[in-house]
């Protein structure tokens, strides 16, 4: 008897240990590498372990180790550096994707524009012919957006006259079509229905359509193009879109314009099990006024109602309080119109962002957010303000004061003035480090598709090095131009733009994920590597904390990981 009860003892302490390995013991886990989990605690560590979506262990290989069973799967990193998953603050996905299957004629290697027309109609006239099924064809190219020095729709005739064919500006304030396409869009010469949409179709003197369209003339396009496309063929573009952020580390976003019928496609994907990038969604469209409808109404708590976790939320309403055209941006609010909706819309507890590249818009986007707080009473707004080119140095304090979210994108600086449109203004642009030291939060994106590719590690060696650089093939251009390949760093030179706004690469790598988490409300479970938080996270080539400066750009991802799963991985 008592050698059974000894017996039956033994086996109790080896299930008991048995249990407590299985209790302890992780899914996957990595070691020997050298990984930056953002906590400010404990900011390095060697190793950690997921079990399902989350971390539970991040610690010392030693300490990871006693994680492993049968099962586990261990991933050496042979000392590579880690880093929470990039959360892009600002993107377009829906316009990302058709760039993705357009034909791309800014990229890091060269800009092809309409200075050069024979080369522009070859290049658009070689792409239809391999996409001879295509019902639409897509481009993406730098043009002026500034008559007369504008491009017109016979240019892009020579190239393609049977099909519609569609050329997004860089900036996607503007859109070069043919013939083909303004006769898609109905677009005659007649005037349109909507005097906003009217009003930025730019025509000739007898009343024609240029084949230019500015602004929220562009819609009128969209919708066309749009009500062309098939269900199926919308969710591939945002599937490709989605893996191909995964190539840049990204693991979450939040897309700076959309709908309820876009947030839908998400969530369509998400069911697929197909969605590889965790979206925080918008509405709003390029430089169009919002007007407070039932319909629009019903759509944002719609969307509010349905769609509130990680992978597809909404509740968030996007302004423009300028374009993104012309020599200087164009203004899209009156001050009282803009105060009266945002008003309307806090009050009903949504989100709000406002795109602003001008200084004054910025000073009345930041007016009309002080209203919200005085006469709709304190919450937890995280109010944002998406690029802040140009900040004058008084409103600087506000943004702290107001707790307003910047969100910017440093691969917008650093031509020889910065982004600032008026060349007698001596404000500087992109005033990180100012910000900075003034207890504003920042959040950095790409924009993408105006940021190509959208390199978050181009963008973080912007972000240090505030490098100026110029391009001659498109310095001709009238209007807002992002280059490509002066994007790309291509033709950088050695001048730095106000070096004293520049920022490590730690306060960077922070605007990517803490800060980007923080403003999507997502920074309790996203942005950093810690126990309990989600496994989103990129392995890269290089330690880009060590590297010189100038090379942080070259840095490739290895690795991304999305809620625990590999989501990309170099070379497959």
């Amino acid at each position: 008897m008592r050698l059974l009860r000894r017996v039956f003892g033994f086996g109790t302490i080896l299930a008991a240990l048995f249990a407590a390995e299985l209790l302890f013991a992780s899914d996957t886990i990595l070691i020997h590498g050298h990984i930056y989990t953002g906590n400010p605690r404990v900011p390095w560590a060697q190793g950690l372990a997921i079990t399902g979506t989350k971390i539970d262990a991040v610690g010392t290989d030693e300490e990871i180790l006693t994680r492993t069973q049968a099962k586990t799967e261990v991933i050496d990193l042979h000392g590579r550096t880690v880093i929470p998953g990039i959360s892009d603050s600002h993107t377009h996905m829906l316009f990302g994707g058709l760039a993705l299957h357009g034909l791309n004629l800014s990229t890091p290697e060269a800009s092809v524009t309409q200075d050069n027309p024979d080369l522009l109609v070859e290049k658009i006239k070689a792409y239809a012919a391999s996409h001879s099924k295509d019902k639409i064809l897509f481009g993406r190219a730098d043009f002026s957006t500034v008559p007369p020095a504008a491009p017109t729709h016979e240019l892009l005739d020579r190239a393609v006259a049977d099909r519609p064919l569609v050329i997004h500006n860089t900036s996607e304030h503007a859109l070069w079509v043919n013939a083909r396409a303004l006769a898609l869009a109905g677009i005659t010469d007649q005037a349109v229905a909507d005097p906003e949409e009217e009003r930025n179709i730019v025509r000739d003197a007898s009343g024609r359509p240029s084949g230019l369209l500015l602004e929220a003339g562009m819609e009128v396009m969209e919708r066309a193009v749009f009500t062309q496309m098939t269900r199926e063929e919308k969710l591939e573009s945002l599937r490709n879109a989605s893996q191909y952020l995964n190539r840049y580390g990204i693991t979450s976003v939040v897309n700076a314009t959309g709908n309820l019928a876009e947030i839908e496609l998400y969530a369509a994907l998400r069911e697929r099990g197909q969605l590889t990038v965790r979206t925080r969604n918008s509405f709003g469209a390029v430089a169009v006024n919002h007007h407070l409808t039932p319909a629009f109404l019903a759509d944002l708590e719609k969307a509010r109602t349905q769609y509130h976790d990680d992978w597809v939320s909404a509740n968030l309403v996007k302004f423009f309080s300028d374009g993104g055209s012309g020599m200087i941006p164009p203004l899209t609010y009156q001050a009282s119109d803009f105060k009266k909706l945002v008003l309307e819309l806090d009050r009903r507890g949504y989100q709000i962002m406002t795109h602003s590249l001008r200084g004054d818009t910025a000073h009345m986007v930041l007016d009309a957010y002080e209203e919200l707080e005085k006469i709709n009473g304190p919450r937890d707004r995280r109010l944002r303000m998406e690029h802040a080119d140009v900040v004058a140095t008084e409103d600087l304090p506000r943004f702290a004061k107001l707790a307003v979210v910047v969100s910017m994108q440093p691969t917008f600086c650093c031509g020889d003035n910065g982004a600032n449109f008026d060349p007698q203004d001596k404000t500087p642009t992109d005033r990180w480090q100012s910000l900075e030291r003034s207890g504003a939060r920042l959040a950095f994106g790409s924009d993408w598709p105006c940021t190509w590719p959208p390199d978050p590690f181009v963008s973080i060696q912007e972000a240090v090095t505030r490098q100026v650089w110029r391009s001659a093939v498109t310095n001709g251009l009238a209007g807002a131009v992002l280059d490509g390949a002066g994007q790309g760093g291509a033709v950088a030179v050695s001048l730095a733009y106000v070096p004293e706004e520049r920022i490590s690469v730690e306060q960077a790598v922070r605007g990517y994920t803490l800060g980007s988490a923080y403003a999507r409300f997502s920074e309790d479970k996203l942005g950093s590597l810690e126990i309990g938080k989600e496994a989103d996270l990129a392995v890269l080539s290089q330690d880009i904390f060590s590297a010189p400066a100038g090379s942080i750009g070259k840095t490739k991802v290895l690795l991304t990981m999305v809620d625990g799963k590999v989501v990309f991985r170099e070379g497959n």
